[in-house]
């Protein structure tokens, strides 16, 4: 079962006539967010993406279509239930 994209793709030229017409939904007036500060940055450390590992793994079909209904990045989110998993045991 595939979900419908919500994803909508625009050229310049048809961005430039939405909001001629008026159906911008961007506010003029939005507020912008406030600054982190300068504490946050001098704490802030980067933190490289771990490299993935391409393996195959047998998993029941009804995880696998709950993990699917839930639209793309299925394989994201079962990766992050098994780093939560892993990162508890790790705690204890």
């Amino acid at each position: 079962m595939s979900k419908k994209s919500t994803i909508v793709r625009y050229s310049a030229a048809q961005i430039k006539a939405r909001v001629a017409r008026g159906e911008d939904k961007t506010r003029k007036n939005a507020p912008e967010a406030e600054s982190l500060g300068e504490e946050f940055w001098s704490k802030a450390k980067l933190v490289m993406p771990r490299a993935k590992e391409a393996v195959s793994l047998r998993v029941d079909a009804d995880v696998l279509d709950w993990f699917r209904s839930q639209g793309p990045g299925y394989l994201t989110r079962m990766n992050a239930v098994l780093r939560s998993f892993v990162d508890a045991k790790r705690t204890r």
